[in-house]
């Protein structure tokens, strides 16, 4: 047996101080509009903690989505080969591969799927907004079931089935994003507002 020899301590690494982000408010006039008019607050989110993407052509692939978001259009990409549709957006196939893909606008209208409540711990920017309701729709006409927020009634109102609407938004800082919309004054196979299964 050969005798124990000391174990070595690891030298600690001196400590990354990395600064806390900070917000930064900045107010930004609308077009037309005097600064002091103004009185909508941008936070800037550190990009790690940013939930919604980046969008230009410069930053992503899939920049001709938002550019279709800032049109009003929701759109996704179809495989010229296989001609199979795909959501989210892609930049090849996941089937064959090919790179090979055509833009394709979607419906704008479908029925909630499934929903649920963000009652707490919302992402960063979107803490004073709770609660609010996030689901899946399935759009009319195509086998796509997309995953959004839906505004329009309290979830507590809101029901399997109901018809929603696509609409687009700008989220403050110049960048669109995409959400549902409950269709007012419309029945669902479950009678006003749907009331579920």
């Amino acid at each position: 047996m050969s005798p124990e020899r000391p174990r070595r301590r690891p030298t600690p690494s001196p400590a990354l101080e990395v600064p806390a982000p900070e917000p930064v408010n900045e107010t930004r006039p609308a077009e037309g509009q005097s600064p002091a008019a103004s009185r909508k607050s941008i936070e800037k989110r550190p990009f790690l903690l940013d939930f919604f993407p980046l969008e230009t052509a410069d930053q992503t692939r899939l920049h001709r989505f938002y550019e279709r978001l800032r049109e009003g259009r929701v759109a996704t990409t179809r495989c010229r080969r296989d001609g199979s549709l795909h959501w989210p957006p892609r930049t090849a196939c996941p089937t064959c591969r090919s790179e090979e893909l055509d833009w394709v606008d979607l419906p704008e209208h479908g029925h909630v799927y499934a929903f649920s409540a963000v009652l707490a711990g919302a992402p960063l920017g979107m803490e004073s907004e709770v609660p609010f309701a996030v689901g899946l729709v399935d759009l009319d006409g195509v086998p796509l079931r997309l995953f959004g927020r839906i505004e329009g009634r309290p979830w507590t109102e809101l029901r399997i089935g109901e018809p929603v609407r696509f609409e687009t938004y700008d989220i403050g800082d110049g960048r669109m994003f995409y959400r549902f919309r409950t269709v007012e004054g419309s029945t669902s196979a479950h009678g006003p507002h749907g009331s579920g299964p």
